[in-house]
């Protein structure tokens, strides 16, 4: 009787032994399964933000329109200056973004714009606006020479936006026109008049940039081409 029993206590603990690498396999299956399905999700967790970084550089182009061509006053300024903040939070994030999913030219180029375009810009806004109001004197030439280094940046890096013709390739372009007579007023090279030269140009980079944000999300959403791109 004792032997019997040894004897099956044997088979059972083979039994269990030639049971269990299958019940384990079965349960990393499982795991890897549920991994995979959590990976999936996590590479599907975040969408494309280009539009809404398009969003705020055309309010902060239409900013720079109505006031460079005399349409708001400089009692608009603190104003402008808590817009192109706004734009700045929007233009971070999607940097931010962009670089993380490998976008290393439009990344880069939202980052600095989110800096110097939107923070700077803005804070700019609100200082300027101040210095009017109490009389203190700011010598508005050192932004000319940021903006003639911004331009060169803008023009030089260009090219990355043409690998593939774009809507956004018109936009970096209208920007190549705006920014060097932005930074030759703001020297005193040229005169104040010609503001309307970059002014207009910023107005078209908004307008193209508003038409391409919303092909982006409209087409997204509905799989398929309801507004043309080119």
């Amino acid at each position: 009787m004792a032997k019997q029993r040894t004897r099956g206590n044997r088979k059972r603990l083979l039994g269990v032994r030639f049971f269990l690498p299958k019940q384990g396999e079965d349960v990393m299956e499982s795991t890897s399964n549920q991994n995979a399905g959590k990976a999936d999700t996590a590479q599907k967790e975040w969408a494309n933000p280009t539009p809404a970084g398009l969003v705020a550089l055309a309010a902060a182009c239409m900013c720079f329109f109505a006031l460079l061509t005399g349409r708001v006053s400089a009692s608009a300024m603190p104003l402008i200056g808590c817009w192109l903040l706004g734009g700045f939070v929007i233009q971070l994030v999607v940097a931010l973004l962009d670089l993380k999913g490998g976008n290393h030219a439009g990344g880069n180029t939202f980052l600095f714009f989110s800096a110097f375009f939107m923070l700077v810009s803005g804070l700019e806004m609100l200082l300027k606006y101040k210095a009017l109001q109490s009389g203190a004197p700011l010598d508005g030439r050192i932004d000319g020479f940021v903006w003639t280094v911004l331009t060169i940046v803008v023009w030089l890096w260009t090219p990355a936006f043409f690998t593939k013709f774009s809507l956004l390739s018109v936009i970096v372009i209208l920007l190549d026109v705006a920014l060097p007579f932005i930074a030759l007023v703001d020297l005193g090279i040229l005169a104040k008049s010609y503001a309307h030269i970059p002014a207009w140009a910023l107005l078209a980079a908004g307008a193209v940039a508003v038409y391409l944000c919303a092909a982006i999300v409209v087409n997204t959403a509905f799989k398929k081409t309801v507004y043309p791109l080119p």
